[in-house]
């Protein structure tokens, strides 16, 4: 058991110096921070022409194991489809009935290793055949909380309550609640209908909240006693993130899909919410059912959808 830890420790520290970040990314300042790393991609904090502008880098690293043809092919499909669908949401913010945010795309690069004119070799790096090719999406930097983090800080206040929050409180923090739900239905609705986009990968943590301008909390909330445990503030924009899996479709099946993957999410990581998801998400006509005239028929089809994920379990 001890003879792997050093091993362990040389993986780690050989993985920490590889290097990822492509131009002209390498030499900024401050330098890139990793927020977080998948399967297919590494997500960066960096920023946009000053310091004073944060925004999101998206590296997808080139695949040793794959034919580097292919990877090259498959990398530059998947970062112009992802590109191609969030500037396609993006121009939907000029319609003043629009219920969908996502961030703006500020640049983007398919080969970081192809030949740039103007550009000697040694700055474009390892040339894409010999593996070294990574692909690269800049976008919007969005401040603010997943609705993951917001519900895990709202039951954390729930739990702490005591007699110094009324009954009253507690049923108003919980309507609070239902229309965060309402409004992540009619984003999703937003997004189905008028941008024909199919999310992938719909959970909780790709759904953020950008707050409101005004920092205050609303009922004069600021002036009450600090000591009595208070809610997080729900209100504001909701974002939708992480488009690396998404597809333009409008069929009612892929929609179905679609939201049966954020229902099996909430199930799994909000189980105090579970029970307000149909009802609020889907049912309400100020949430999915109410966005669009086709929603009726997406609902249908959800139904189908879930009675093939119930046989699924049980065949296992």
């Amino acid at each position: 058991m001890t003879a792997t830890v050093p091993v362990l420790a040389e993986i780690t520290s050989r993985r920490q110096d590889e290097p990822f970040l492509p131009l002209p990314f390498t030499g900024t300042n401050p330098p890139p921070e990793l927020i977080a790393q998948g399967a297919e991609a590494l997500l960066y904090r960096t920023h946009f022409l000053s310091p004073s502008t944060p925004a999101a880098l998206k590296v997808r690293p080139s695949k040793p194991y794959r034919h580097p043809t292919l990877d090259a092919r498959l990398t530059k499909q998947r970062v112009l489809a992802e590109a191609r669908v969030l500037v396609k949401l993006s121009a939907l913010a000029s319609d003043p009935t629009n219920e969908i945010h996502v961030p703006v795309v500020l640049g983007l690069e398919w080969d970081a290793a192809r030949k740039v004119k103007g550009l000697t070799e040694d700055r474009r790096g390892v040339n894409t055949a010999s593996g070294g090719g990574r692909a690269w999406l800049l976008m919007e930097w969005i401040e603010g909380k997943s609705v993951k983090q917001l519900l895990q800080e709202w039951d954390a206040w729930f739990t702490s309550v005591d007699s110094r929050v009324s009954a009253e409180e507690i049923a108003a923090q919980e309507q609070e609640v239902k229309k965060l739900l309402r409004r992540i239905g009619r984003a999703i609705g937003s997004m189905h209908n008028k941008g024909g986009v199919i999310h992938g990968d719909l959970t909780s943590s790709n759904i953020m909240i950008r707050p409101f301008a005004e920092a205050s909390r609303p009922n004069g909330e600021d002036a009450t006693d600090e000591t009595i445990p208070k809610p997080p503030d729900l209100r504001g924009e909701i974002v939708l993130i992480d488009f690396g899996l998404a597809t333009q479709s409008v069929q009612e099946e892929d929609r179905a899909v679609d939201l049966y993957v954020l229902e099996r999410a909430f199930d799994s990581t909000h189980p105090r919410q579970e029970g307000w998801f149909d009802a609020e998400v889907l049912q309400s006509q100020d949430g999915y059912r109410g966005s669009f005239k086709g929603s009726n028929a997406v609902l249908r089809r959800l139904d189908d959808v879930r009675l093939r994920g119930r046989k699924r379990s049980m065949i296992g």
